[in-house]
C-alpha cells in the first residue's frame, strides 16, 4: 500500500512545521493555475472552464498517487496542440463533443500510463534520444504559437495544419481583419509576461489581472468587440463517462497514446530534476502511475490531458511548498473559486489568454543546445529538424509518431552497423590498439586481432561475418588465427551463434583457427548451451589479447619481437645479458 499510495506515506510522515509554508504556497499557486488553466484549455479547442477542471481533480489525485513531493501537474502547453490536431478536426465546431473527446483522450492517457508503470515500464521514453526530443517540442512549439496567432490578433480562421493556418493568418491580416484594441492588449500582455519571467513577480497573474481590468473598466468588450472569456459555470466538476462514436476511437486512442508519451518525456524528466534538488528519490514506475491516475481523474470529471509544469512547479517550489499538501490547498482555492465568485473573471480577454499560451510556448523552444549538437555531431542535428520538419509539416500526431519510428531507427542503426576494428600493437602503448587510430602499429604475422564493439544478434550477425572475411582477405600475412576481443559484445542470440558457427567452418576450411577473448562469462554461458564451446574448442577461449598473443606465438613459429621485450632487454646490465647468453 506504501508503494502505490505514497501520499498517504508523505501524510504519516507530515511534521507540523511544514503546514503554513505548504499552505501558503498553494494560495500563491492557485494564482497562476486559474489564468493559465483557462488559457491552456482556450489553446487545446476547449471552453475555459474545463481548464480548471482539468486541475482540480488531477492534483489531487496526484497528491495520492503521484511520488514526487511537489511536483504540480495540469494542462500544459506541450499537449495543447496534440489535443487541438485531434479534437478540431473531430468535433467540427461542437464544444461539447470537443470535451467528450478531450475527456475520452485522458481516459487513454491515464490507462496507457498506468499499465506501463504496473508493468515497470518507466524506461520505454528514455528510448527518445535528445535530438529527437528537441526536434518534436520544437515542433509543438511552432504548433502551438501559430494556433494562438489569430486570437491575438483579434480574428478567427478555419483551417487545419500549421502551414495552411500561416497562410490563413497572412490572408486575414492583408484583409484587414486585425482587431487592434485586441492585439495591443494581447501584445502588452505578452511584452508584461516577458518582462517579469526571470523575476520574483508573478508576471502571468499581473498581466492577465491588468489585461482584465482594463477591458472590464473600458467595455472593451462591448464597444470594441475585443472577445472576453465571459462568466464561469457555478459548481464543481461532475463524474461525467465520456462517451465517444465508433468513428472517433482510432484518433482518440492515436492521441491518447501520444499525450502518454509526451507528458511522462516531460514528467519523468522534471521529476527528477527537482528530486535531485531536493535530495529525494523518484521512482519513475510509480511517477507513470501516479501521472496515469491524474489523467484518469481528469477524464472522469470533465478534465482533459495533462501533464508535469516546467512553470508552476518552481512557483510551488519558491513559494516554499514542503509537499503535495500545495496542490491541494491549490485545488481546493479553484474550486472555492468556482463556488463562491464564478463571474469574477467574465472580462478576461482572449487575446490575454493566447498570450499566456505564446509565451509558454517561446519556452517550449530549444535553440542552444541544438547549436552544440550540431558542433559536436551534425547528422543528430538533422535528426533533430526531421522531426521538427515533421511535426510541423504532417501535423503533431503523425510528426511525433515519425520521432517514434526515427527513434527505433537510431537505436537499431548504432547495433545494426556497429564500429569494429583491427587492432596491432603501438610502441610505447599498453595493449592493442586499432590501426586506423594507431597508424604505425604492428600486426604480428598470421594473426588477425578483430575487435567488435556491440553486442551480436541477428540485425549485425552477417554484417560481423562480412567484416570477419575483409580483415581476413585484407591481412598483409596469410592468416593463421583470428582472435575476437569480445569485451565489448554484451550479448548474443541464436541467429548470431549460427553465424558464428559456419564462420568457423569456413575458417577452419582455410587453415584458419577463430579465438575469443576476453568473452564476458554470461555470454560464454550462452555459447556453452548453443554448442559453440564445444564446437570452438575451450583452448581457443582467452581471458586476455595478451594471453592469446602469448599462446598463438608459443604455437606458431613466428618472427615477432614486442617493444616491451626491446625496453626490457635495453634496460638490464651488459654483464647480465652476457651470462645469459652463456659461453
Amino acid at each position: 500500500m506504501k508503494h502505490w499510495l505514497p501520499g498517504l506515506e508523505t501524510l504519516r510522515r507530515y511534521e507540523a512545521a511544514w503546514l503554513p509554508h505548504d499552505v501558503f504556497a498553494g494560495l500563491v499557486l492557485a494564482t497562476m493555475l486559474v489564468p493559465v488553466g483557462i488559457a491552456y484549455a482556450a489553446a487545446s479547442g476547449l471552453p475555459g472552464i474545463y481548464g480548471l477542471y482539468a486541475t482540480i481533480v488531477p492534483l489531487l489525485a496526484y497528491a495520492l498517487f503521484g511520488p514526487s513531493r511537489i511536483l504540480v501537474l495540469g494542462p500544459d502547453s506541450a499537449l495543447a496542440a496534440i489535443l487541438l490536431g485531434v479534437i478540431a478536426p473531430l468535433a467540427q465546431g461542437d464544444p461539447m463533443r470537443a470535451v467528450t473527446l478531450a475527456g475520452m483522450m485522458a481516459i487513454v492517457s491515464g490507462t496507457v500510463c498506468i499499465l506501463a508503470g504496473i508493468a515497470r515500464l518507466g524506461f520505454v521514453t528514455e528510448l527518445l534520444s535528445k535530438p529527437i526530443r528537441y526536434g518534436y517540442m520544437n515542433g509543438i512549439a511552432l504548433t502551438v504559437l501559430i494556433s494562438q496567432l489569430p486570437k491575438l490578433f483579434g480574428f478567427s480562421i478555419d483551417s487545419e495544419g500549421p502551414l495552411r493556418s500561416l497562410w490563413a493568418i497572412a490572408s486575414a491580416i492583408l484583409a484587414g481583419e486585425i482587431n487592434w484594441v485586441a492585439f495591443a492588449i494581447g501584445l502588452a500582455t505578452l511584452v508584461v509576461i516577458l518582462l517579469l519571467k526571470n523575476s520574483k513577480l508573478p508576471g502571468i497573474l499581473i498581466a492577465v489581472v491588468g489585461a482584465t481590468i482594463i477591458v472590464g473598466a473600458l467595455d472593451l468588450g462591448t464597444q470594441h468587440g475585443v472577445k472576453v472569456l465571459g462568466p464561469l459555470p457555478q459548481g464543481l466538476p461532475a463524474f461525467v463517462i465520456p462517451w465517444i462514436t465508433t468513428g472517433d476511437i482510432v484518433s482518440v486512442l492515436l492521441g491518447g497514446c501520444a499525450v502518454a508519451m509526451v507528458s511522462f518525456a516531460d514528467t519523468s524528466v522534471l521529476s527528477r530534476a527537482f528530486a535531485a534538488r531536493l535530495g529525494d528519490r523518484v521512482d519513475s514506475n510509480q511517477e507513470m502511475v501516479g501521472l496515469g491516475a491524474a489523467n484518469l481523474a481528469a477524464g472522469f470529471f470533465q478534465g482533459f490531458p495533462i501533464s508535469s509544469s516546467s512553470s508552476r512547479t518552481p512557483v510551488a517550489e519558491a513559494a516554499g511548498a514542503r509537499t503535495q499538501l500545495t496542490s491541494v490547498v491549490g485545488a481546493l482555492a479553484i474550486a472555492l473559486l468556482l463556488l463562491v465568485a464564478p463571474n469574477l473573471l467574465q472580462h478576461l480577454p482572449t487575446a490575454a489568454l493566447a498570450a499566456v499560451v505564446i509565451a509558454a510556448a517561446l519556452g517550449l523552444f530549444e535553440i542552444a543546445d541544438l547549436k552544440r549538437i550540431y558542433r559536436i555531431q551534425r547528422w543528430e542535428f538533422w535528426l533533430a529538424i526531421v522531426c521538427f520538419v515533421g511535426v510541423a509539416v504532417l501535423g503533431v500526431i503523425q510528426g511525433i509518431g515519425l520521432a517514434i519510428v526515427l527513434a527505433i531507427i537510431e537505436f537499431l542503426w548504432d547495433g545494426w552497423r556497429p564500429h569494429s576494428a583491427i587492432l596491432g600493437r603501438a610502441y610505447g602503448v599498453k595493449g592493442y590498439h586499432d590501426i586506423t587510430r594507431y597508424p604505425d602499429a604492428r600486426l604480428i604475422p598470421g594473426l588477425v586481432l578483430f575487435r567488435w564493439d556491440a553486442p551480436l544478434f541477428f540485425a549485425n550477425a552477417e554484417f560481423f561475418r562480412e567484416r570477419i572475411l575483409h580483415a581476413v582477405a585484407t591481412s598483409p600475412t596469410p592468416v593463421r588465427w583470428l582472435v575476437v576481443a569480445a569485451e565489448p559484445v554484451t550479448s548474443v542470440d541464436v541467429t548470431a551463434c549460427d553465424v558464428v558457427a559456419e564462420l568457423d567452418q569456413t575458417l577452419h576450411a582455410d587453415g584458419i583457427e577463430l579465438c575469443f577473448a576476453e568473452l564476458k562469462d554470461p555470454v560464454k554461458d550462452k555459447l556453452k548451451r548453443f554448442g559453440l564451446f564445444a564446437q570452438l574448442g575451450e583452448h581457443y577461449f582467452f581471458p586476455t589479447i595478451g594471453v592469446a598473443v602469448s599462446r598463438y606465438l608459443e604455437i606458431n613459429n613466428v618472427e615477432w619481437e614486442d617493444w616491451e621485450d626491446q625496453a626490457v632487454q635495453a634496460s638490464e646490465p651488459v654483464a647480465s645479458r652476457n651470462a645469459k647468453s652463456g659461453p
